[in-house]
């Protein structure tokens, strides 16, 4: 009994001189009672120090404690139970022996309010979870309010539900625990509609992002030129090669060529030159600087909207507020880089200084 208590006592946080030794307490006046009628002497004073529950037991009338007062934790392994009473002695635990009773340490860290060997519980239970035991230790948590380790299990069962499906812990969640296997369900309806709108986010951001820097190119052809189309005041012989955006540029190079030829888009007959109209405007839209601005039509179609404005519609101004949005996004996306770019040019810069150039 001496050594266990030793065991217990080593580190203890009720030593205010170093390690205590069982010899330097009194007599354990409690018996924690285990499944299949074993008992671990304890201390009382210890016990309430480390768990408010175990505090209040404790304290109860003494008329309801047995000569040789004892407190019942059954339903748990032996071994279980000691290392519980040795965490609240010493606040450590042995890691392996940890690792084989976490589950049973989880619902005594709960049950107790050991809020110190909850943590360390869930943290270890959500480094090992498996296919086999996510069924099990989802409800665990559910029943000791651990929402963190909850979630966790929940997003490891969706992203391999049909490996999880063929488990016994899910046949038996089926056959009694209805509500929960509703709640999973409909924790993976969601996650997959989450899915869902941010693909159609990324999808709807990518558009808004190539609609910039079509606007961009079109402004960039009108005022400088490029390649072998620019304004009409301009030698576009003399241009130079492709600029840094020639996939997008060139597209839009080859929709102004194709507007000013088609004889079909005076009727609003041609796909293509409806585009165009419509880029136009979404430039004239955004466009700041119309008196000045070298794009065609810019300043026609600002005034006709201005003058529309109450008929303008809904869908129309909101897709130039996103791409005004996205533009804006992605220029401070590129100041950003710039910043992280220069330390490591300047970097660069002075270690080119040890050679002759």
């Amino acid at each position: 009994m001496v050594q266990l208590q030793n065991q217990f006592l080593e580190n203890s946080p009720v030593a205010r001189n170093g390690p205590m030794v069982a010899e330097e307490l009194p007599e354990p006046d409690v018996q924690i009672i285990t499944s299949g009628g074993r008992s671990i002497p304890a201390h009382s004073r210890i016990l309430a120090s480390a768990s408010p529950v175990m505090e209040r037991l404790i304290a109860r009338p003494q008329k309801r404690w047995s000569s040789d007062r004892k407190i019942p934790i059954l339903g748990v392994p032996y071994d279980a139970v000691t290392l519980f009473v040795q965490f609240l002695y010493s606040s450590k635990c042995n890691e392996e022996h940890m690792k084989k009773y976490e589950i049973h340490l989880l619902a005594l860290s709960h049950v107790y309010f050991v809020p110190q060997l909850k943590q360390k519980c869930k943290r270890g239970l959500a480094e090992r979870l498996t296919i086999e035991n996510v069924v099990d230790i989802l409800q665990l948590a559910r029943l000791c309010d651990a929402p963190d380790l909850h979630l966790k299990c929940l997003k490891v069962l969706s992203n391999n539900f049909n490996a999880v499906e063929e488990t016994e812990g899910w046949k038996f969640l089926q056959n009694h625990d209805p509500l929960l296997e509703l709640e999973i369900l409909q924790f993976m309806d969601e996650a997959e509609s989450r899915k869902k709108r941010s693909r159609r986010h990324r999808e709807e951001q990518s558009l808004y992002l190539q609609l910039s820097e079509a606007m961009d190119c079109l402004e960039h052809i009108c005022t400088e030129g490029c390649m072998s189309v620019g304004p009409y005041d301009m030698d576009t012989s003399k241009n130079k090669g492709p600029c840094s955006k020639f996939s997008t540029c060139h597209g839009v190079q080859l929709a102004i060529k194709h507007f000013a030829t088609c004889k079909k888009r005076v009727n609003g007959g041609c796909l293509r030159c409806k585009r165009m109209w419509q880029l136009l405007r979404l430039h004239s839209s955004i466009c700041d600087r119309a008196d000045e601005c070298r794009v065609p039509m810019c300043r026609q179609f600002k005034l006709k909207v201005q003058q529309e404005r109450k008929r303008d519609s809904t869908k129309w101004r909101l897709l130039v507020r996103k791409v005004i949005f996205a533009k804006a996004v992605s220029s401070l996306s590129l100041v950003e880089r710039k910043r992280e770019e220069e330390p490591r040019l300047t970097m660069n810069y002075s270690r080119m200084g040890g050679f002759e150039l």
